[in-house]
């Protein structure tokens, strides 16, 4: 059993969990519960272990939509094997109506679609109350909408064009988010709003051949399905009688968890004083203005929220309150995870101590690197402090916590390290990320284009061409004496953009000639040169006598894991990569390549404070002055704990400040160096 499977059944066999659970089951009137005491992300591990004491639908309401994503995040950790669904509000800033955003649009329907249709384990949702403030479409309403299209059957495809786009459907060359669709030759290409991916409907003649959900981004196919449901948007393709509350498509023995009552009334009144005020500003909008993001909008009043909730089973975890009359109250004995600074020490004083009174440690991280710098930090530290035990648990949780009733702690290494812990919500596809779409709507008639086994030719737009009875949407381009080249959306990767001299047009190739092959054959014998002479240079290198630097200690590892971001996986491989190069006897050649703020100075820091512990210098140039004086900030804040002399030259340094930095440097009193190009000729 792993160290979550046994926490888990921890709090399943909880005897507070069973009174809840107890409590949750009364037939006669829906059951009010006020749970007091919780501490940091403890509310997820109580309501997990309830939910696996007694498998039913469970809908818990967040104070905000920060608090909830991080619920969200964390029972998905949890129960990574349960339907745990984010309960978003339709709109790119909650309580601001303008815009609408199709993901959150995707995520509502989808959870609408399962609750209503319940299949598998019984769903939990996670919301807050600008999102409960929007009705959803009634599930009987959604039914009469869907267009359902199974493989073999014929489809009419100019029917399929009226209803899709009857049903708020936007045409499209390809699609990338929900409610496009595209039709080319006998390929249509449908985003529902009730599916992660869009559908790919091929067709002979009016058969529907096969169909697969595919990736946008690559065009790939995902999965090969014989059936598909295309629902509409729920949010603009039906009016206000045919919406409802979230509260009233639940099943009737849904549980229901409100973080805090106060703020629940109140958000809901501020986003109804909010909806009304947008109101007011509709008659001076025109049609193409409004559009249908908020025509037809049907939202709860506070009220009614608080009335529906009152129906269900419940369970407060906030502060009491007047109109709240709870069956049981139930407190837990728990505290927050303590504040360590970063400072190892106490951390493992802490953690003797919680041994100590038979509290038994855990710490979680999503990181198994984590894991790996905590046991080598330990063991490094073993002599000063003693031997530390702890259970990793390899999964992200927000806040830590002790459950000193149940005899644990749980730790998280982001709190420990003092790092930034963001949670993860749904992104979806856009134009931006879709690189053969984006490639297609950059590209105007006329842009001169390269294709890898033709050569350069001009671009002149997309044409229909029939192939073997199929019509498809081909890519046209032209070549030297008007010759034509028709390449498939399929192939798209052998297109790119033709890249040169600046104002220096290209010559265009001709089809079927060997220029171009002749061409590649050259630049392939040139770079086979470079590589010869590349080569020829790093075996000199190798020969070379170098400094090995020693394998990571505590120190390097306690650096790594304070960085206050999660790596990177190129960040990680580039650590991982200089510090090996580090560590072998001949001398180290190698370039990090980066866009701003990907994070190439933390590499470097890394590797400089592994040179240091070592007993070396290190020396960093950059090349302006304003670079210098922000890696000596940047250099300062991150190695500060570790009492390093770091110091940087530049033209604002005086000349007499210059000689002293450079006399302690030769005299090693300087441990890392910075400066510009022109400074480093003084070293």
């Amino acid at each position: 059993m792993s160290n979550l499977d046994r926490i888990l059944a921890l709090y399943r066999d909880d005897q507070r969990t069973q009174k809840l659970v107890e409590a949750l089951r009364s037939k006669s009137t829906p059951t009010a519960v006020q749970l007091n005491g919780l501490a940091g992300a403890q509310e997820a591990f109580v309501l997990a272990g309830a939910y696996l004491a007694d498998p039913r639908p469970q809908l818990f309401i967040a104070i905000d939509k920060e608090e909830a994503a991080y619920m969200q995040n964390d029972l998905s950790g949890l129960l990574e094997k349960k339907p745990v669904r984010f309960f978003p509000d339709s709109f790119k800033r909650p309580m601001y109506f303008e815009e609408l955003n199709t993901t959150n649009v995707l995520e509502r329907t989808e959870a609408i679609n399962k609750i209503s249709s319940p299949t598998g384990s019984p769903e939990i949702l996670v919301t807050y109350p600008e999102a409960l403030f929007e009705k959803v479409v009634a599930p009987a309403e959604l039914e009469k909408t869907r267009i359902e299209i199974q493989s073999g059957q014929k489809l009419d495809v100019d029917f399929t064009i009226e209803m899709l786009v009857e049903y708020g459907f936007r045409r499209e060359d390809f699609v990338y988010e929900p409610g496009q669709f595209s039709i080319r030759g006998a390929i249509v290409d449908i985003f529902s709003y009730g599916n992660d991916y869009p559908y790919r409907i091929e067709l002979f003649d009016e058969d529907v051949e096969s169909i697969r959900t595919f990736d946008p981004l690559t065009q790939l196919s995902v999965q090969n399905i014989g059936r598909v449901s295309i629902v509409p948007n729920i949010n603009t393709k039906f009016n206000k009688s045919q919406k409802v509350s979230l509260l009233s498509v639940l099943a009737p023995n849904t549980v229901i968890w409100v973080k805090d009552f106060n703020a629940l009334e109140e958000k809901l009144q501020l986003c109804f004083e909010k909806a009304e005020e947008f109101s007011k500003t509709l008659p001076l909008m025109d049609e193409s203005e409004l559009g249908e993001i908020f025509r037809d909008r049907a939202f709860i009043r506070p009220h009614e929220v608080v009335e529906d909730v009152a129906k269900f089973p419940l369970v407060n975890l906030g502060p009491s309150i007047q109109s709240f009359n709870p069956s049981i109250l139930q407190s837990y004995n728990s505290k927050t995870q303590p504040s360590f600074n970063k400072n190892f020490q106490l951390l493992a004083n802490n953690l003797r101590s919680n041994a100590e009174e038979r509290i038994e440690n855990f710490i979680f991280t999503d990181n198994p690197k984590q894991i790996e710098r905590f046991h080598a930090i330990f063991e490094d530290m073993a002599e000063a402090v003693g031997s530390v035990k702890f259970e990793p648990v390899i999964k992200a949780i927000h806040e830590g916590f002790i459950d000193l009733d149940l005899k644990v702690a749980f730790y998280t290494d982001h709190q420990i390290f003092q790092r930034h812990h963001h949670y993860k919500l749904r992104q979806g596809f856009t134009a931006d990320k879709a690189l053969n779409v984006k490639l297609l709507r950059e590209l105007q008639p006329g842009d001169f284009v390269v294709h890898i086994d033709h050569g350069v030719g001009k671009y002149s737009g997309l044409e229909k061409i029939t192939v073997n009875g199929h019509t498809q949407e081909s890519v046209r381009i032209f070549y030297k004496n008007n010759d034509v080249l028709y390449v498939g959306i399929n192939s798209l990767h052998k297109i790119s953009k033709y890249s040169g001299k600046d104002g220096t047009p290209p010559t265009l190739n001709k089809l079927g000639s060997d220029t171009w092959q002749t061409m590649k054959s050259k630049a392939k014998k040139k770079v086979k040169d470079i590589a010869k002479e590349l080569i020829k240079l790093y075996a000199l290198r190798k020969a070379s006598p170098g400094h090995a630097f020693p394998p990571d200690n505590y120190l390097q590892a306690e650096l790594e894991a304070s960085f206050i971001y999660e790596d990177t996986p190129d960040q990680e491989k580039a650590t991982i990569d200089v510090k090996e190069d580090m560590e072998k006897p001949y001398p180290m050649d190698r370039l990090i390549c980066g866009d701003v703020g990907f994070g190439k100075t933390e590499v470097a820091i890394r590797a400089a404070f592994k040179a240091v512990t070592d007993g070396k210098q290190v020396a960093i140039l950059v090349p302006t002055t304003i670079l210098a004086l922000q890696h000596y900030k940047t250099f300062s804040d991150r190695l500060a704990q570790f009492k390093l002399n770091i110091e940087y030259v530049n033209r604002f340094k005086s000349a007499k400040e210059k000689k002293e930095i450079f006399e302690n440097t030769k005299a090693g009193k300087v441990d890392i160096l910075i400066g510009t190009m022109r400074c480093s000729v003084l070293i």
